[in-house]
């Protein structure tokens, strides 16, 4: 089993001492699992399942989530937790509203970047791909599964526009909710499923003596091809 976090103490603490603070936390602590590089699967999707049903077992928190980056049209790359909504050897799924920054970025430039990491295992997975859009069919299904307050989130279609005060995000946010109580099947229109089709998939395997392990996956035309990397 992975031991429970160090605790740190703050007490005190100023803007001026958080560099020694930060040298001082301890990272690769507790026992941590092997990975048997001998016993990789053909398929990084198979490496990916295993890993992420090891770190629900473990009780990480949140374990689904990871950090998507996209790069926009003037070049600047951004970067935001999303939630994985599925993996299979087609891909990483993700959603998002197609007025978002991340989906104009996406019609812009079809590719992103996955980024994993379960602490409590010092594991760290990276995805790059393509990205496509699901059938309209798919997109509907996945709204229609989110939580009644996430779809009325989603409703508002105003993500990253200016906003006046708390106050104006309340009150639309709770009209959303009535609406989505009366018409239980809407779905947001511009809602889309992407799927990440990965072209390397890497797997990082951290250790307290910094004799980390790393394997990457690269896809071929025949499948994929895999490898060790320097730490």
């Amino acid at each position: 089993m992975v031991s429970s976090p160090q605790t740190i103490t703050t007490e005190g603490v100023t803007v001026s001492d958080l560099r020694e603070l930060l040298r001082g936390i301890e990272v690769f602590s507790g026992e941590l699992p092997e990975f048997d590089v001998s016993a990789l699967p053909a398929d990084p999707h198979d490496l990916f399942a295993e890993w992420l049903l090891a770190a629900v077992r473990e009780g990480v928190r949140e374990p689904h989530a990871m950090t998507v980056s996209t790069v926009g049209e003037d070049g600047t790359p951004t970067a935001r937790v999303l939630i994985l909504k599925n993996v299979s050897h087609q891909g990483w799924q993700f959603a998002s509203g197609a007025s978002s920054r991340k989906a104009r970025d996406l019609a812009f430039r079809p590719s992103a970047a996955l980024t994993f990491y379960w602490p409590q295992l010092a594991r760290q997975v990276r995805v790059t791909g393509d990205v496509e859009p699901a059938p309209a069919d798919d997109s509907a299904a996945d709204f229609l599964a989110r939580s009644p307050g996430a779809r009325a989130e989603a409703l508002l279609g105003r993500q990253s526009e200016p906003l006046s005060g708390l106050a104006e995000r309340d009150a639309a946010v709770a009209a959303s909710a009535e609406r989505v109580a009366r018409e239980p099947e809407l779905v947001a229109a511009d809602w889309t499923l992407y799927t990440v089709r990965a072209l390397g998939v890497e797997f990082w395997q951290g250790d307290p003596d910094r004799r980390h392990t790393r394997v990457r996956y690269t896809r071929t035309d025949d499948g994929w091809d895999r490898g060790l990397l320097w730490p």
